[in-house]
């Protein structure tokens, strides 16, 4: 029962995270919709990851090259993510209100992301690779 209470609150946190980005981009007094790029890095934020995961043996407890390569590559985009609103406030793409709506959506998402990993990332009777 935990694992469903689990992956209700995570759903709700990425509709949360998604209603800022839908909020920073279409309010009427930010009608722009370029932070809509920032899907992107929402899909590719996981995938490093979750390709280490597959490949690597968990077995060992040293760390190995293909795992930090993978935090490294998701550390990236997590960044890249945070910083492409900024640039856009910057060079007048978008407002700074819609950035600090974007931040916050992001800042959401990838809590929940990060949440998503931590529940059903362990090998226990109960983990996401059932689904």
């Amino acid at each position: 029962m935990a694992g469903i209470k689990a992956l209700i609150s995570l759903s709700f946190g990425g509709a949360v995270g998604l209603m800022f980005l839908m909020l920073g981009c279409a309010l009427p007094v930010y009608n722009t919709y370029w932070p809509l790029f920032l899907l992107f890095f929402y899909i590719l934020a996981p995938v490093p990851y979750c390709i280490s995961r597959r490949v690597v043996d968990d077995t060992d407890s040293a760390s190995n090259a293909c795992k930090e390569l993978a935090i490294f590559l998701t550390t990236g985009i997590v960044i890249s993510a945070f910083g492409l609103p900024i640039v856009f406030a910057r060079a007048t793409v978008i407002a700074w209100g819609a950035c600090a709506l974007v931040l916050t959506g992001n800042l959401v998402i990838f809590s929940t992301i990060l949440g998503f990993f931590m529940v059903f990332g362990t090998n226990d009777d109960f983990s996401w690779q059932q689904w």
